[in-house]
């Protein structure tokens, strides 16, 4: 997939907590059908991102295992 992100998370070599809080801080405050993508390197950050947010506010786009961590794209869905 090659669509530009409107919008980066990266969790890599950050603190977890203070990651998830900013990410859906930036995820409520983008418009439906905007693109965040986000970079993680362990597979239980990926697990709490989908804890934190609801599934019917997004599609994932993409998920990707990479060399560095992980890339995963998710579109905004329109708000209810």
């Amino acid at each position: 997939m090659n669509s530009e992100a409107d919008n980066t998370v990266d969790f890599r070599g950050a603190i977890t907590s203070i990651t998830l809080l900013e990410m859906t801080d930036t995820f409520r405050e983008m418009k439906a059908d905007q693109i965040l993508k986000i970079l993680v390197l362990d597979p239980e950050t990926i697990s709490d991102i989908f804890k934190v947010l609801p599934a019917s506010s997004y599609e994932l786009m993409e998920m990707e295992d990479k060399t560095e961590g992980y890339m995963i794209r998710l579109k905004k869905l329109q708000d209810n």
